[in-house]
């Protein structure tokens, strides 16, 4: 099973025959899912005694199973947060497999953790942080805000060793994205929400006043955001940074989605104060052009990251007792692949200049949609955008005229647009991030809005 063989040479080529179609196909389809009953009638059983060999499994997997997926790298794929992985980064992502790398530890990895290492110092280098500034890649967001708040209340721990409170908090607004309530929760804390303005911003000065009327003695982080998912809003990370540092609190900045604007000028100036962070995350599998599943988690001190986890095992002690890199010490998790090899192969094929110009475009490609929306006799634009999300009403329209209009526009292999809610309301969004999406593929989804 395990070897080498005639049968695996076969079923090698067949892989990679497989993925080069599939790389160079110029108008890849949506497709679409299917119901469980329709993938029993069609699949069937998969899994039996005698296996059934892997050119047989790889046509199942492309005739059936691949096609039951929505392509998320399709230039009119714009619901949620799209994943649109450069060719480079995706044939490298076939690379690590390949090698059979453990990223865990320098020991086992030191190659691949200097390469990863890089790429981080590129995104601290972006936010202004200082140098010995790092991290590790972990496989989203959820994973990265979590373990950053760990390492935040760690070091909460050491400076109140003997006034601990009742209860430990964390701040942050109902923009903030779930995962943050989420971590909340995993760690058996309090989230205090801070009211926001009518541009939806979490300020410095609210901060202040609803820590102040709270009265709760336990909060030791706040969380910002860098680009929300729903309407890609920034928090004003300036005013938030400054209390934070007034108030010895941790500040920590959410920009899975919206970070990835640092590098574009054009938006540069809408991040002003995340050089105070603390910590942040940033998914290039989002708008940087990493396979999934990739999120940067940088610390501005990864030594305090470190201490609050590192795993201790005498198994474990012929790596822990030492003072080289091991990423498993920076974030929840032991076992890890290099998921920001794929990302760092990118960077170093195309430069960052070219990531620049690629941000930039999609940019240009929001500016647009946003005209059109705007000219639109049928169309309401409902925030101005900050960055590559458009959030816009159609008038008239019920939940469930958008949920059929999105259901004909899969069907019909014209994009895939699902609705959102906005102040109780149901709408829509476009999320920019695919450079391949052009003003052409914007026409098709507004001109089916009649």
């Amino acid at each position: 099973m395990h070897r080498y063989d005639a049968g695996t040479e076969v079923l090698a080529e067949a892989v990679m025959s497989y993925s080069r179609q599939r790389m160079s196909h110029q108008d890849v389809p949506l497709d679409g899912p299917l119901s469980a009953a329709e993938l029993h009638e069609l699949v069937g059983q998969t899994i039996t005694r005698e296996g059934m060999g892997g050119e047989k499994a790889l046509r199942l997997f492309g005739d059936v199973l691949a096609q039951s997926c929505i392509t998320t790298d399709h230039p009119r794929y714009l619901s949620f947060i799209p994943c649109a992985p450069t060719k480079a980064a995706t044939l490298f992502d076939l690379v690590v497999s390949a090698s059979s790398l453990y990223a865990g530890t320098w020991m086992e990895g030191s190659g691949a953790v200097y390469a990863e290492n890089q790429a981080l110092a590129w995104l601290a280098g972006l936010a202004g942080l200082p140098e010995g500034a790092g991290g590790v890649f972990v496989p989203g967001g959820t994973f990265g805000n979590l373990s950053a708040l760990v390492a935040a209340r760690y070091q909460a721990r050491q400076r109140r060793a003997g006034d601990q409170p009742s209860r430990w908090a964390v701040a942050g607004t109902a923009n903030a994205h779930s995962s943050i309530v989420s971590a909340c929760d995993v760690m058996d804390i309090d989230f205090i929400g801070v009211p926001v303005g009518e541009d939806g911003r979490l300020t410095g000065e609210a901060l202040r006043r609803t820590l102040e009327q709270a009265g709760h003695d336990g909060v030791f982080a706040v969380v910002a955001t860098a680009g929300t998912t729903n309407l890609g809003i920034v928090d004003d990370l300036e005013t938030v940074g400054e209390a934070c540092a007034e108030l010895g609190l941790w500040f920590h900045v959410d920009g899975a989605y919206g970070l990835a604007g640092l590098a574009a000028p054009s938006v540069r100036h809408r991040f002003s104060g995340v050089e105070r962070a603390d910590s942040f995350v940033v998914d290039p599998h989002k708008w940087l052009f990493a396979p999934f599943d990739c999120c940067a988690l940088v610390y501005r001190n990864p030594a305090i990251a470190r201490a609050a986890h590192t795993q201790r095992a005498g198994y474990l002690d012929v790596v822990t007792e030492n003072d080289e890199i091991n990423p498993s010490d920076y974030a929840v998790g032991l076992t890890r692949r290099a998921r920001g090899l794929p990302f760092w192969f990118s960077l170093a094929t195309h430069g960052t200049q070219a990531y620049t110009d690629a941000v930039e475009r999609t940019l240009t490609v929001t500016r647009y949609a946003t005209e059109r929306i705007r000219s639109h006799p049928l169309l309401d634009l409902l925030h101005e955008p900050e960055l590559s999300v458009v959030c816009f009403r159609r008038r008239g329209w019920t939940p469930q005229d958008y949920r059929a209009w999105s259901e004909r526009l899969l069907a019909e292999d014209k994009g895939f647009v699902v609705s959102t809610t906005h102040a109780g309301e149901t709408v829509t969004r476009l999320a920019i991030v695919n450079p391949e999406t052009g003003e052409a593929d914007i026409d098709v989804i507004l001109d089916s809005l009649g």
